[in-house]
């Protein structure tokens, strides 16, 4: 235990970095992956033809050349220095979208297409659908891949620890030069990990036994 009550300071700084990766990237990756997903649905032929290029081209590219992107040709593009951690933050949410964006595309394909042809002959508008009739019985379907979207992003964060952000990722860096042996402080950062990822899962869990009781 001495490798981390002597450096819990940096171990902190570690943790705080990789939560605000997670839940910075996770809030992007929502965001934009419901906008993409619904243009992937869309009945307007240049709205899935712009929702499947860019599903393509960043789902296809590695996560390291999108966070090289980021940290080095965004900033010299917008001509300002920016924090690393908010590059970091932003490929994640960008690159984690598309995974989101075909997750609810396919949870939107298993609610039969004669409900959305009949609320649409009733006269609701493509974003009533969705709202009203789609997304709800899509959500439950969702629960479990979307999650697993999650668990990929967080471990995912580690990535970052490549680009000058103080993560679960570098900290075995950091507290190698303090001495520190290395193989425990990976050892205990699995396991702070490990924690992390049964969090999530107790999460899933709960949403999948709450949305079965409200059915």
């Amino acid at each position: 235990m001495g490798v981390i009550t002597d450096n819990l300071d940096l171990w902190g700084e570690a943790i705080v970095g990789t939560l605000v990766l997670f839940f910075g990237g996770g809030l992007i990756a929502l965001v934009l992956g419901f906008i993409v997903g619904a243009m992937r649905v869309s009945p307007i032929p240049i709205a899935r033809s712009v929702g499947a290029v860019y599903v393509n081209w960043i789902r296809n590219t590695p996560l390291t050349l999108v966070m090289f992107f980021f940290a080095f040709c965004l900033p010299i593009l917008l001509q300002q220095r920016v924090s690393p951690i908010v590059l970091a933050t932003a490929a994640l949410g960008i690159y984690t979208a598309t995974y989101v964006a075909e997750t609810i595309r396919s949870g939107v394909n298993t609610v039969p297409v004669g409900q959305a042809e009949a609320a649409r002959a009733l006269g609701l508008t493509f974003g009533q659908v969705m709202t009203l009739v789609v997304l709800p019985q899509a959500t439950r379907s969702v629960i479990p891949p979307m999650m697993s979207v999650f668990i990929a992003l967080l471990k995912n964060t580690t990535v970052a620890a490549g680009f000058a952000v103080l993560n679960l990722g570098s900290v075995r860096t950091w507290l190698s030069e303090r001495g520190e042996n290395q193989l425990v402080v990976l050892l205990w950062v699995m396991v702070v990990f490990i924690v992390l990822v049964l969090l999530l899962a107790w999460l899933q869990r709960t949403l999948e036994r709450r949305w079965r009781i409200a059915r």
